[in-house]
This record gives structure tokens, C-alpha cells and sequence, in this order.
């Protein structure tokens, strides 16, 4: 696997302090967005807090994701009312809609070097179909008050460069940023503040005794009063450990050389981070240096791995025929975690202690915010500053045949998408 993001970044620092026998007042487990965004918060607080990642900062989704720094859910908004209720739907709503603002003032705040451009992003129609559900989405939020602009056919060919859509949605809410950068800008800034930030340590047990968390890496006990664990879809406490049972699917992104500036002159002028409403959707974007990058759902890195890039070279010409042949320099995939109803999941499995995970593929926003919540909540012992009701305990059934169809419905899709591109 080559990460763009991982050759690309400007936050460059290692996390190498030696761990010790110790107690702290918030201890995190899992240094992505939920657990750098919350461990920031803390320090900000005033609080001891120590972050302990397995690998490295951004390691998982957060390093690999598409950088699109989207507001609100996949879902549409009378979908997320449907399934909490109106008052701790529209709360959600409101909350994940200004949480763009959050993630753009960190990065202004804390000169976090991740390339952020908040120009928007578009929803592209990929059919008719797909057009009516863009209007239905708009007329949606218009009721809201959200300022969603809907585009024609032609004005999102001229935006994009490409003929392929039926129309779009913009957000100006959105925009674009250098993902793994800024996880790694807010473990920075953190660790300025006195936080703790610890790579390559595992934890292989948490346990609670006399009302007192006890992490354990090999030999070293962590000891704390308030827990969250954020490690979303990569999970790697043993599996008794594990608070919490969802379903898992890969996304994948292939990125270009830079383009040059004739390559350019019709492409994303607007520098929009895009996504399509095709059921197994596909991203595209440029990045700082006009590489192309372009991803869908499935495995590059599994048994599909030439289908899958099969596909992306396919998908490259079918939107910009006009381009010279391009091989993909970059190449690399990451997992999300989704569950049932595609809402994210704060679970409070034991006081002073909680669980984040369940993006479903929109981790920058939500993950910054329920971080930042997150640590205020158990800081301050009030739940209620929590952007969604806390639960005690969340399970499904059958997650591991879900995340084998996910994968098998990527591979058949592309494998389709190639021949008819």
C-alpha cells in the first residue's frame, strides 16, 4: 500500500514519549479524529490526559480517509428524524451542521498545516434517479435553513469538468482538507498542552476496580477516573474487551501524479471535494498539488485489489476522457464502521467511561465534534452536552456476513463498472 497521505503530510511530528506506570484524569484509547479532537479538549480543560495508539497518530480510518470535511450524515434529515424522534433528531442535525465550523476554527486556531479549502463540496447526480433524490435532499433542507444551492446539469459540468452528471447540491458549509495532516496537527497541539500522546501502545486490557480505570500495555498500568475509547472501526482490544458490535466496510483511493496546469485548466476550478449518489458510491477530488484522487467502496489492498483498480482506471477516463493515460502513483484503503441505521453510536457502557464509533464514512466532522464532546461530558460528569443520547449497550447480529456482502457487492459492482464504462 502507498498512502498519499501518509508521503504528504506537513505535520511530520513523532509521538515517542516513554510510557510509564501512571494516573491521569481522562485516558483515550485510539488516536484518530474522535480520540485527538477529545484529547485536545482536555488539555484545553486543564486536565491530565494521556491518548495510547496502537500504531501510529491517524493510523486508521482518519489517515486513509477522502478528506471531505462534510456537514451532517449520509442520511437525509427526515431519515434521521424518522429513526431518534424529532427533539434528539434535530439536535444531531443542528449539531453535525455548524461541526464544519469546529474542524475549520481548529485548524485556524492551532496552524494545523492540512492544506484546508472551504469551498464546498458537491453531491453529483450519477442518474435521474439520482437527481430526485439531490431535489428531495434540497427541498429538505431548505425546511432547515441550510444553505444548499442546487445546480444544473450544465453549471456542474462547468465546476467539475465533466459531462458525467445529471446536476448536483452544493454545501458551502464543506470543504476539503489533508486528512491525516490534520489528525496529526490536533495530537500536536494537544501534546503542546501538556497532553500525553503515546504511539505503538497497545492496549491489550481495560478493566474497572474500586471505581478506578486500569489500562494495560504489557508490563505498564494506566490508572484514570474518566475512559473513552475511540478507535472506531479498528477495534483492537481482545474481543471480550471489545464494547461494542458493528459492521465494517473498506473504502479505497487511488490518487495521480500532479497534473499540470493545461491537465488542470477545466477540472474542480473550485477545488470541491465530490461524491456521487450511486449506492456503491465513488469520490473525487483534487489535493494541494492537483493529483487526482479517486476512491470507492471495496478492498484494494484484498483479493479484489485488480478489480478494484480496474475500475479507478476505468472511472478516470469515463470523467475526464480528455486526460493523457495516467497510472495511479498512490493506492491505499481503509476501513469505516457502520452500523445498522447509519448513525453514529456514543455508548456509556460504564460510568465515567465511553465509547465512540459508527461514522459510516463521515469521520472529519462528526468524529472532531463527538471527540470534543466527548471529553467535556466526562470531564464534567454531564452526558448532556452530548450531541446524541448516550446508550448503555450497542450490538447487531450477523456483522461479519454485512461486512463480507459489503465487500462482495464492491467487487461485483466494479467488476460491472468496468465493462460498461
Amino acid at each position: 500500500m502507498n498512502n498519499l497521505w501518509e508521503n504528504t503530510s506537513k505535520e511530520k511530528e513523532k509521538f515517542s514519549q516513554p510510557l510509564k506506570s501512571q494516573t491521569t484524569d481522562l485516558l483515550i484509547v485510539g488516536g484518530g479524529f474522535t480520540g485527538c479532537a477529545a484529547a485536545l479538549e482536555a488539555a484545553k480543560q486543564g486536565a491530565k490526559v494521556i491518548l495510547l495508539e496502537s500504531e501510529t497518530i491517524g493510523f486508521g480510518g482518519s489517515g486513509r480517509n477522502v478528506g471531505l470535511v462534510n456537514a451532517g450524515l449520509w442520511l437525509p434529515p427526515k431519515k434521521i428524524i424518522s429513526i431518534l424522534g424529532e427533539k434528539q433528531g434535530e439536535k444531531l442535525i443542528s449539531a453535525l451542521g455548524s461541526a464544519p465550523d469546529l474542524v475549520f476554527s481548529i485548524i485556524e486556531e492551532n496552524k494545523i498545516k492540512c492544506d484546508p479549502k472551504r469551498n464546498g463540496t458537491l453531491h453529483c447526480a450519477h442518474s435521474e434517479k439520482g437527481m430526485e433524490y439531490l431535489i428531495e435532499r434540497f427541498e429538505q433542507g431548505e425546511q432547515l435553513e441550510e444553505p444548499l444551492t442546487l445546480i444544473d446539469k450544465t453549471e456542474t459540468e462547468n465546476r467539475i469538468g465533466s459531462s458525467k452528471f445529471m446536476g448536483s447540491l452544493h454545501d458551502p458549509r464543506a470543504g476539503t482538507i489533508h486528512p491525516l495532516a490534520y489528525c496529526r496537527g490536533m495530537a500536536r497541539k494537544a501534546k503542546e498542552m501538556g497532553a500525553m500522546i503515546c504511539e505503538q501502545a497497545k492496549v491489550s486490557q481495560v478493566r474497572k476496580q474500586n471505581g478506578v480505570w486500569h489500562a494495560y500495555v504489557q508490563d505498564i498500568q494506566i490508572k484514570s477516573k474518566y475512559l473513552l475509547l475511540a478507535m472506531n472501526a479498528y477495534q483492537d482490544l481482545n474481543k471480550s474487551q471489545n464494547m461494542s458490535k458493528f459492521s465494517t466496510v473498506y473504502y479505497s483511493q487511488f490518487a495521480t501524479r500532479p497534473l499540470n496546469s493545461n491537465e488542470m485548466s477545466t477540472i474542480l476550478p473550485g477545488k470541491e471535494g465530490c461524491w456521487d449518489t450511486a449506492t456503491i458510491m465513488s469520490s473525487f477530488r483534487v489535493d494541494d498539488a492537483g493529483r487526482l484522487i479517486i476512491g470507492t467502496m471495496g478492498n484494494s489492498e484484498g483479493f479484489g485489489k485488480y478489480v478494484h483498480l480496474n475500475w479507478a482506471n476505468k472511472k478516470l477516463k469515463d470523467l475526464f476522457p480528455f486526460l493523457p493515460d495516467l497510472e495511479f502513483n498512490y493506492c491505499w484503503s481503509g476501513k469505516i464502521a457502520m452500523t445498522k441505521d447509519h448513525i453514529p453510536k456514543i455508548v456509556n457502557f460504564e460510568e465515567n467511561a465511553l465509547s465512540c464509533f459508527g461514522y459510516s464514512g463521515r469521520g472529519i466532522a462528526p468524529g472532531t465534534l463527538f471527540g470534543k464532546n466527548c471529553a467535556s461530558a466526562l470531564l464534567s460528569e454531564n452526558l448532556s452536552i452530548l450531541p446524541i443520547s448516550a446508550v448503555k449497550q450497542y450490538n447487531e447480529t450477523f456483522t461479519r456476513e454485512k461486512t463480507a456482502f459489503y465487500e462482495m457487492a464492491a467487487l461485483v459492482n466494479n467488476s460491472l463498472k468496468s465493462f460498461k464504462m
